[in-house]
C-alpha cells in the first residue's frame, strides 16, 4: 500500500498534516493550515538575480551610515517612549486592552502632528468617521490637516494614502482590514500578515511613518501571527487599570531607541493628558504621620517613582488569619511575613495582614520588600515612620537587605523629593533597618 504524503502544512511553524484542520497541532494557531502548493506568496524555487548598480555588498568599514532623525509628534510622553519622536518610514505597532484609550491617544498624536502643518491620515476600520469626529470634538483634536476615512479594504486604504499624500498614517486597527487577494476573513493570520507587510512596505518605499493598532488576546499578547511583531520597527504596549485614570505606554521593541522608557498619561473627561512628573500620584501624605505607611522608590523603565505602601495588622478572629494584598505580589508578602517572624522573632501568625499601594500602581520588583516590611512593622507596633523616610531593598530569606538595580538613581530621586532619611541596602540586616526607622 502506497504511503500517503502530507498534503497540508502550517504557514507559521511548518507542521504537516494529511488532511485540513482549522487549528495547527503544533503552534495552536487558527487558520494557518493550507494545502501544499497553495499560493502563499512563496515559490519553491527562486531565480538568481544580480544586484543592481549601487546595491553591491560592501565592507562595513566603507559604509558611512546615515543618522536616524526623530521628528516630534507633539506628545512628549509618546516621543519619550519612541526614543525622541517618530522616524520617517518607521512602522509602529501599538497594542493594548479594549477600552484602555489607544484610539484616544493616537487621535491626540494625529491632532498634534497636524497642528505642525503636516498632513495626517487616520484610517478607522472599527468606527465611522462621524464617531471619530465626535471624539475629536470632545478632546479638542479638530484640525484641517487631519483627514479621516473609514475603510476596511486594503486596496481602498492604499488608494486613500495615494490620494491624500500624508506625512503620517494611522491605521485602527490592522486586524479589521482585509485584502481581496487573500482568502479568509479580516483578522486571520494570512490577512493580518498580508495587510501588515503591505503597509510596512509602503512606509519604507515612500518614507511615510505608519502607526498600526493591534488587538490583544485574553492573555494580553498581540493577536495574530507572531511575525507581525518581527515586521514592525517599534512595538508599544498601552496599559492601565480601568479603575484608575493613570495610563502607561511601554516600548517592548524599538529599533531607533531604548526599550526601557515609560510614558505616563492620565485619562480625563477632555481626552488624554500627559503626566511629565507623576511623583505625587502614588502618595497620600497628610500633615499627621500615620502608622502602617512607608514610601519606596520604584523604577518604571528609566523613571524613579515614589510609591506609598500601606499596611494594616489586626488580631484575627479566625484560626486561619487572612493575608490580603492589592498592588503587590501576595507570595512576596507571605515570604516577608515569614522572614519577620523567623529572623526577627516578631509574631504575626495570629494576625490578619492587609497590604496595599496608593493610586492603583502595581509593584512587581523585589526592591519594594524593605518598604513592605517596614510598613507591616509600623502597623503592628502602631508607631508611625517619619514623613521624610523612604526605603528600598530586597529582603532575602536570611533576613539580609540585598542591593537593587539603579540604587543611585532611586536615591537621587528620593533626595529631590525631600526624603532626607533613606534606608537601602547599606544596612546589613533587617533588624538594623528597623532600629534606624523607629529610633
Amino acid at each position: 500500500m502506497a504511503k500517503q504524503t502530507p498534503g497540508y502544512h502550517c504557514t507559521e511553524c511548518g507542521w504537516q498534516a494529511l488532511k485540513w484542520v482549522g487549528r495547527c497541532g503544533e503552534c495552536q494557531q487558527w487558520g494557518t493550515v493550507v494545502e501544499a502548493g497553495a499560493s502563499e506568496g512563496i515559490s519553491r524555487s527562486t531565480r538568481v538575480h544580480s544586484p543592481g548598480v549601487g546595491r553591491e555588498a560592501k565592507p562595513i568599514t566603507e559604509l558611512t551610515g546615515e543618522s536616524v532623525t526623530h521628528e516630534t509628534s507633539g506628545v512628549g510622553e509618546f516621543d519619550r517612549v519612541l526614543g525622541g519622536g517618530i522616524v520617517p518610514g518607521a512602522a509602529i505597532l501599538l497594542s493594548g486592552e479594549p477600552g484602555v484609550g489607544k484610539s484616544t491617544l493616537l487621535l491626540e498624536v494625529a491632532s498634534k502632528t497636524a497642528a505642525t502643518g503636516k498632513r495626517v491620515l487616520y484610517i478607522s476600520a472599527e468606527e465611522s468617521v462621524d464617531q471619530v469626529r465626535m471624539r475629536a470634538e470632545r478632546t479638542h483634536a479638530l484640525n484641517p490637516e487631519l483627514y479621516l476615512a473609514s475603510e476596511s479594504n486594503l486596496g481602498v486604504v492604499l488608494g486613500q494614502i495615494e490620494a491624500v499624500k500624508p506625512a503620517l498614517v494611522i491605521v485602527d486597527s490592522v486586524q479589521t482590514i482585509a485584502s481581496e487577494e487573500i482568502e479568509g476573513s479580516a483578522g486571520g493570520p494570512s490577512q493580518v500578515r498580508e495587510v501588515a507587510s503591505t503597509l510596512i512596505r509602503l512606509a519604507k518605499n515612500m518614507g511615510i511613518p505608519v502607526v498600526l493598532v493591534g488587538h490583544v488576546t485574553k492573555d494580553g499578547t498581540i493577536a495574530g501571527p507572531r511575525m507581525l511583531e518581527h515586521l514592525v520597527d517599534v512595538v508599544c504596549h498601552f496599559e492601565g487599570d480601568r479603575q484608575s485614570q493613570l495610563r502607561f505606554i511601554r516600548s517592548i521593541k524599538n529599533r531607533f531607541g531604548p526599550t526601557d522608557e515609560v510614558g505616563c498619561f492620565e485619562m480625563t473627561g477632555d481626552g488624554i493628558a500627559e503626566v511629565p512628573d507623576p511623583s505625587g500620584l502614588f502618595l497620600s501624605r497628610g500633615e499627621n504621620a500615620v502608622s502602617g505607611t512607608c514610601v519606596t522608590i520604584a523604577m518604571e523603565g528609566r523613571r524613579a517613582l515614589p510609591v506609598e505602601v500601606q499596611a494594616l495588622v489586626v488580631p484575627s478572629p479566625t484560626p486561619n488569619p487572612r493575608r490580603v494584598t492589592s498592588g503587590v505580589d501576595s507570595s512576596r508578602v507571605a515570604m516577608i511575613l515569614a522572614v519577620l517572624e523567623r529572623r526577627m522573632g516578631f509574631p504575626l501568625h495570629s494576625n490578619d495582614v492587609y497590604v496595599s499601594t496608593v493610586g492603583g500602581v502595581r509593584l512587581t520588583e523585589p526592591a519594594a520588600d524593605l518598604a513592605i516590611a517596614l510598613a507591616i512593622l509600623s502597623a503592628a507596633k502602631d508607631q508611625a515612620l517619619p514623613h521624610n523616610l523612604a526605603a528600598f531593598g530586597e529582603i532575602s530569606l536570611a533576613g539580609e537587605v540585598r542591593p537593587v538595580n539603579a540604587a543611585a538613581h532611586r536615591a537621587n530621586e528620593a533626595t529631590r523629593l525631600g526624603f532626607t532619611h533613606l534606608i537601602d541596602s547599606g544596612v546589613s540586616a533587617l533588624k538594623a533597618a528597623q532600629v534606624k526607622a523607629f529610633n
